[in-house]
């Protein structure tokens, strides 16, 4: 039986840190976890009494937050976080490569912001008033810093 027991607490204990550290949002391998580590712990005070159900309890909450804080110190976020900087921006506009007044063409809906071909060059664009559908003649009519404003070619 304390086989059991064991396997039932040590496979809660997994799939809580599984719930903590790797699978992200959800809940439901740490409610899982949470409730085979309640299903150990009741089983040994049904089965081997209180004093033994009381020292499985206490073991039990030990080693969950003995695993837990060397789960975090050990570096397990160093190893699943991302390391890129990413310094691009998604238009970087010269002076001379957009200007008001140009044409271009949509390549995605703009609902309000989408891609466009503007000077042979895709940017993200945004529409001023109206949604415009892929493959529309537009005009640029306004840039303002690193966002262009277009609309229908009239």
């Amino acid at each position: 039986m304390w086989t059991v027991i064991l396997i039932l607490i040590g496979i809660g204990l997994i799939m809580v840190l599984l719930e903590i550290l790797v699978i992200p949002g959800g809940g439901l391998a740490g409610i899982l976890g949470f409730a085979l580590m309640v299903i150990g712990v009741f089983l040994t005070y049904t089965r081997e009494g209180n004093t033994a159900g009381h020292l499985m309890l206490a073991a039990t909450m030990v080693v969950n937050v003995g695993a837990l804080i060397l789960a975090l110190r050990a570096k397990t976020w160093d190893r699943a976080m991302l390391k890129t900087n990413i310094d691009s921006r998604v238009n970087t506009i010269e002076e001379d490569e957009v200007i008001v007044g140009d044409i271009g063409k949509t390549i995605s809906r703009c609902a309000p912001m989408g891609k466009a071909l503007i000077n042979d060059r895709f940017y993200e664009v945004t529409s001023y008033s109206e949604f415009i559908n892929e493959d529309t003649e537009i005009e640029v009519i306004k840039i303002e810093q690193s966002k262009i404003f277009i609309k229908l070619k009239t």
